[in-house]
């Protein structure tokens, strides 16, 4: 199985069907008497926290790719970092000898 990004946002709202279909479910079986707006409460809530978890990951994996992105420029080749990102040549004057 390959590897994939974690989704918080995906699994609220998956979460968030199930409490739904719980609920209906219930209904149906004769467990409880459910009435139709009682699904609404809760379909909000569980979609704003969804949205709330989605947005909080993308950050999450914006500041991760940003670092990663940052560090890889930061070092040139030979191991000695420059001020800009720019790697530096062999006396380290930023010009590429040759």
């Amino acid at each position: 199985m390959p590897f994939h990004e974690f989704r918080p946002g995906r699994l609220v709202a998956g979460v968030t069907g199930l409490a739904v279909a719980a609920v209906y479910l219930g209904d149906a079986a004769g467990s409880w008497d459910a009435p139709w707006y009682a699904v609404v409460p809760l379909l909000s809530c569980g979609l704003s926290l969804a949205a709330l978890a989605g947005w909080v990951g993308h950050r999450v994996r914006r500041r991760r790719a940003a670092r990663a992105t940052s560090a890889a420029r930061s070092t040139s080749a030979d191991g000695t970092a420059s001020a800009d990102g720019a790697p530096t040549g062999a006396h380290g004057t930023g010009r590429a000898t040759g």
